[in-house]
């Protein structure tokens, strides 16, 4: 029974087929015989199907990268189509000032983010823009102080709100003399007093006009002006000399002085004159008049405006024997004719006034109710003097501080 194994053929089973051949060829191989090359053949083309597979493989693989790759750039185009404009996700930080300048588009606004390093593209406020149309055009022209790295929207929200404007402001009030408009640039602005200083004392870079003769008291035009950041002393100095210029021009003063008889410069010495003699718009033109006729008369001015000037003295409208003596040129009590340049910035009420004078022989005028601002005007000494007596009964009854 142990010999059954050994009563097999070698054709019974396929492996044993396979078998006998490896054993034959190894027998032909070392006895020389022919078939073995055939037979070597034959395991070769076998090998060889195998190695003429590979590059239709690799083909494949190719094709497979290549599909998974540019399925997956699609997607991320597709991705980023509905996600939007690149963007900051915010709040940012640090601080940035910006710049809105007259006429810029929301675009224009964008790209000046963009630079900035405010927002990460132009389009992502531009659509930020787009959703809020009402409101990103109401965005006011000036500088503004933002984080860097904000979201787009963000943004948006501190353009469109004003009280986020970074400005000062300089308010000149009619009659103010060029001490005071110095201090209210010191105190409401960053620029510094020397830079002030060192400005007035550069005629020609302000632009201060010929006749002025190196000398800005009366051509710092009263008004409110913006001084944004990094606005210098000679630019904010250079727009107040020109809002006179400006003036000057609508109210034609070379023809109106030239028909009274006077110089621009002159007009604008009685204008700055009537500033600080009176203190209502009626009675500018009254006190032109009562000016040009003593001019015209060859008296002195007398005023007490003018000799303030000298002293500085202020809060009240008197002046002393002492202050009245000084040498000044300014004092029209000890000079006829006009000072030799404003006491002052006139406004465009008094330049009129000064231009057109009311008609009438006045040769003086006083306040008699210093509250009030009425003034009582005269045409002789006598007359003038009773309107002296009710300035002082008045302030003999108001005990007013003005007195």
């Amino acid at each position: 029974m142990s010999n059954i194994g050994l009563n097999f053929g070698a054709g019974d089973h396929p492996e044993d087929e396979d078998a006998s051949r490896v054993a034959e060829d190894d027998v032909a191989e070392r006895s020389g015989d022919p078939v073995a090359p055939r037979r070597g053949r034959r395991r070769q083309r076998r090998r060889s199907g195998v190695r003429g597979c590979l590059p239709f493989l690799v083909v494949l693989a190719v094709l497979a990268a290549a599909a998974w790759f540019g399925g997956t750039y699609a997607l991320d185009r597709l991705e980023s189509a509905f996600a939007g404009p690149p963007d900051y996700p915010g709040p940012g930080t640090g601080e940035v000032t910006i710049e809105v300048e007259s006429g810029a588009t929301s675009t224009a606004i964008g790209r000046t983010l963009e630079e900035a390093g405010v927002v990460k593209s132009v389009e992502a406020f531009t659509d930020a823009a787009r959703k809020n149309p009402d409101q990103s055009r109401s965005i006011q022209v000036g500088f503004y102080t933002l984080k860097k790295r904000m979201k787009a929207s963000d943004a948006l929200e501190v353009l469109i709100d004003p009280d986020n404007l970074v400005q000062a402001t300089v308010t000149v009030p009619e009659g103010a003399r060029v001490a005071d408009i110095v201090d209210s640039i010191v105190k409401n602005t960053d620029i510094p007093r020397r830079a002030v200083d060192q400005a007035l004392k550069r005629p020609g870079a302000i632009g201060l006009p010929p006749e002025a003769d190196g000398n800005p008291e009366g051509y710092l035009y009263p008004a409110t002006y913006t001084v944004p950041p990094k606005m210098t002393a000679v630019q904010l100095l250079s727009e107040m000399v020109e809002k006179t210029k400006q003036v000057e021009q609508e109210l034609d003063i070379a023809h109106g002085a030239a028909r009274l008889g006077l110089s621009k410069e002159d007009v604008l010495i009685v204008a700055s004159l009537l500033e600080h003699e009176a203190n209502r718009k009626q009675d500018y033109p009254k006190v032109a008049r009562v000016l040009y006729n003593r001019l015209e008369a060859g008296m002195p001015l007398q005023l007490d405006s003018t000799v303030r000037y000298v002293s500085g003295r202020e809060g009240d409208v008197f002046t002393t024997d002492e202050e009245r003596a000084d040498e000044s040129l300014y004092n029209t009590y000890e000079h006829t004719g006009l000072p030799p340049g404003p006491i002052g910035s006139p406004g465009e009420a008094t330049i009129r006034a000064a231009l057109n004078p009311a008609q009438g022989d006045w040769l003086y005028f006083v306040t008699v109710n210093l509250e009030t601002g009425e003034t009582a005007f005269a045409s002789s000494y006598a007359e003038h003097q009773r309107n002296v007596q009710q300035l002082r009964d008045w302030c003999a009854e108001s005990d007013s501080d003005l007195c």
